[in-house]
């Protein structure tokens, strides 16, 4: 066997062993028909699969518009109970804490030497209208003239201006209660000399109390005088209502809020001023509110947007937003009752692309 038979009988052997090695993967690079024809179809089935998504069928409902903000309360009156003049406290006739009727008498300043002036003007009075008396006699005989008989007489009317007058310093000694309510704690003993400017103590009324608090000046032309409040402060979740009875007039510049009052009955004494008030302020009622959770509308520079399903795809609409609450959002336009509104997967959501509905809650 020469030299170049050798060769191509390697090259021979070399080739078969090739073949022989490739051969069983041909079946894997080109099946039969048969096979050729699932695996077209499972590529055709995984191009045409939808986005699973769940949905929301937007349905009409009663709605009430609230907003909730913060409070104080305030007595329904309160009164620094201050003496009109000076004097020295002679008799302290309340006690603190104690309830009081409009007009009971609560302390007296000394008031020696207004009595005795008091006493001596009575005397003077007596002793002028006797004058008078004679003098009109006389007059009516004409024994006097009707000058000196008019002098007479207005010495009487002044004795008795004076007496009036010095009755009034009198009474002013006396410190009487403005209104009914409870009086606070005293600031002054028995013996103090006290003026005008010195406070002896406080006088609350507290039935009914008052709920101050201020809202967003946009809501100002929904709150009118009447309308109910429900509130609790930090003692307890105890709900307590109230109505309003005052509305200011302007909104504030700095805050652009706008000031309101309510009253709320405070028969057991429950309500004490100062306390922090949690309000809830029933703005409207509305009868067919379109209502969606707020995950699924998206917020967006030149508005609101959400998506819709119809046939099968994805359709981006345009909405205009109401009223929020805790875990929903009113739709005011670009949606129609019963509509099919996608609310998972926003996020990989386009428009026009085909969705597979997984649940839909009404």
């Amino acid at each position: 066997m020469n030299k170049v038979t050798k060769v191509v009988l390697l090259i021979v052997i070399l080739t078969a062993l090739v073949a022989w090695a490739v051969y069983p993967r041909l079946d894997d690079l080109f099946p039969k028909g048969k096979d050729k024809s699932n695996i077209s179809t499972t590529n055709v089935a995984n191009n045409s699969s939808a986005l699973p998504v769940n949905a929301v069928v937007a349905t009409p409902k009663f709605l009430e518009n609230k907003i909730k903000i913060t409070g104080s309360l305030l007595p329904n009156e309160s009164v620094t109970i201050m003496s009109e003049v000076a004097g020295m406290v002679t008799e302290i006739m309340f006690e603190e804490g104690q309830k009081v009727r409009k007009g009971d008498l609560l302390l007296r300043l000394k008031d020696d030497e207004l009595r005795a002036q008091l006493e001596k003007l009575k005397y003077s009075k007596k002793l002028a209208q006797e004058t008078e008396n004679r003098q009109r006699q006389l007059l009516e005989k004409e024994a006097i003239s009707q000058e000196e008989y008019d002098i007479t007489l207005t010495n009487l009317n002044t004795s008795e201006a004076d007496i009036k007058l010095l009755q009034t310093q009198i009474e002013r000694t006396y410190m009487r209660a403005p209104f009914d309510g409870v009086i606070g704690l005293r600031q002054i003993s028995e013996g103090a000399y006290i003026t005008s400017s010195t406070s002896i103590t406080t006088l609350y009324n507290l039935d009914p109390m008052k709920v101050a608090f201020a809202i967003p000046g946009k809501y100002v032309n929904k709150v009118n005088v009447g309308d109910e409040i429900e509130f609790s402060t930090e003692v307890s979740n105890q709900l307590f209502k109230g109505e309003v009875y005052a509305i200011e007039p302007q909104i504030e510049a700095n805050t652009r809020t706008v000031q309101i009052r309510a009253y709320a009955v405070n028969k057991d004494a429950q309500l004490i001023p100062g306390q922090f008030a949690k309000v809830e302020l029933l703005m409207e009622r509305i009868e067919d509110a379109l209502m969606l959770p707020a995950y699924a509308v998206i917020p967006e520079l030149n508005g609101h947007k959400l998506f819709l399903v119809k046939d099968g795809k994805a359709i981006q609409r345009m909405v205009q937003i109401g009223v929020r609450t805790e875990s929903e959002v009113q739709i005011l336009e670009g949606l129609n009752p019963q509509d099919t509104v996608i609310t998972s997967g926003l996020l990989e959501i386009r428009p026009g692309i085909e969705v597979k509905l997984k649940s839909i809650n009404n």
